[in-house]
């Protein structure tokens, strides 16, 4: 069973440091953390050596499932992700819960730990969340510091008003772990597909013969990667089912490898109630041995060549928007003569909403291009694309396929 998760937030497949200074609020980083976690977000914690005077990294850690960075200087870390490269890696960066005193190094432009470097090396939008005393809030020089902190264009949210753990009565309070989870989510815009699951299947798949022999075809699986990306730029929790191809693994997304035909839809039912959309840009090969050896089968000395008995393989598309009917199908046809007749007739056939239909005949675009010129087939009609690079092509089909309405 594939560990898997529906996205709920804007915080889906973001890049979020939580940097925790010393303060008794830091006991509710631990549950700012678990928030930003369930909603698919991936978390760096930064601690100050005064923080882990009240929580421990390796509860941080555990909540996390990334190692807890302390230290500026650290030859571990700057042989992988350095304080230069962590601040390139965020796409923003919240100090929860943010003291006085880290407030007031901030305010003089310090850069003497690697929180307050952080906050000078990075471009993403950094949130403060104050933390302490009601009297030291309220000192003028921490008011100072506020007002010189929110003129760099530094977001400020909070303090609460409450009794503190001091027993004093008043603003100082960090505000909860869900407040700030809003406030977090308020940085990002909605993606198209934001809160939807989107699944692609791409690549070809390799039917055996024996161990050392199979049938396959010459899909690249560069189309279905590309909408993979796409599809995570417009927000969406993608699952890609991927048949073997020398592609890179794109980051932030759900991938499943496969092999054979029955693999990828073993794969593909085992997701399917979870799918929003479904995206079938494989290239599955129609048939399949009857029976593949166990052996590598031995060349014989005579003429009679090799016979091989084949049998069709389940047609994926049509199996899920059957056993599915939920979800909104995207089916690809490659052609080489009467593209359109054809892809038309596989719409109907396979009771999808759309089928994205490419010449494969043209050395110019389809398998192993980087280009690709399709027509999209609705029951609305024929929509011809231009020449588009697969990258550009995947974009502006995924804003197509988002305008799709489900059914009801």
């Amino acid at each position: 069973m594939y560990r898997l998760y529906h996205p709920m937030s804007r915080l889906y497949n973001k890049h979020i440091i939580l940097a925790v200074s010393g303060g008794i609020a830091a006991y509710k980083s631990a549950e700012l953390v678990r928030l930003l976690i369930k909603s698919g977000a991936q978390v760096q914690v930064v601690m100050t050596s005064g923080a882990t005077e009240f929580i421990t990294p390796l509860t941080l850690q555990a909540l996390s499932g990334k190692p807890v960075h302390q230290h500026l200087l650290n030859p571990e870390a700057e042989a992988g992700m350095g304080h230069i490269q962590l601040a390139r890696w965020a796409d923003v960066l919240i100090i929860a819960p943010a003291s006085a005193n880290v407030m007031a190094r901030l305010a003089q432009g310090q850069a003497d730990d690697l929180l307050t470097t952080l906050c000078l090396a990075t471009t993403a939008p950094v949130l403060l969340a104050p933390a302490m005393n009601q009297a030291m809030w309220h000192d003028q020089a921490t008011q100072n510091n506020l007002q010189t902190l929110l003129a760099r264009g530094i977001q400020v949210h909070g303090p609460a008003e409450g009794e503190q753990a001091c027993g004093d009565m008043g603003a100082g309070r960090m505000l909860e772990p869900a407040t700030l989870l809003t406030a977090l989510e308020a940085q990002f815009e909605q993606g198209l597909l934001s809160g939807k699951t989107m699944v692609i299947t791409a690549g070809p798949t390799r039917e055996a013969i024996d161990p050392v022999r199979y049938i396959s075809n010459h899909s690249s699986g560069k189309m279905g990667y590309a909408l993979a990306l796409a599809a995570r730029d417009q927000g969406a929790r993608v699952i890609l089912i991927s048949g073997p191809t020398d592609l890179e693994k794109p980051a932030d997304v759900t991938f499943i490898a496969v092999e054979s035909a029955q693999d990828m839809l073993e794969a593909s039912l085992e997701v399917g109630p979870i799918a929003d959309y479904f995206i079938a840009a494989a290239a599955v090969a129609d048939y399949r041995p009857a029976l593949a050896s166990e052996q590598k089968l031995k060349k014989q000395n005579n003429d009679h060549g090799l016979t091989l008995e084949l049998v069709q393989n389940a047609d994926i598309l049509a199996t899920m928007s059957k056993q599915y009917s939920h979800a909104v199908y995207i089916g690809f046809a490659a052609e080489t003569q009467d593209l359109i007749l054809h892809a038309q007739a596989k719409l109907k056939r396979k009771g999808v909403q759309m089928i994205v239909a490419n010449d494969v005949s043209d050395t110019n675009i389809g398998f192993n291009s980087d280009n690709n010129q399709v027509s999209l087939i609705t029951t609305g009609g024929v929509e011809d694309l231009p020449l588009l690079s697969k990258q550009q092509l995947a974009n502006q089909l995924i804003v197509a396929i988002s305008s799709i309405p489900h059914k009801a």
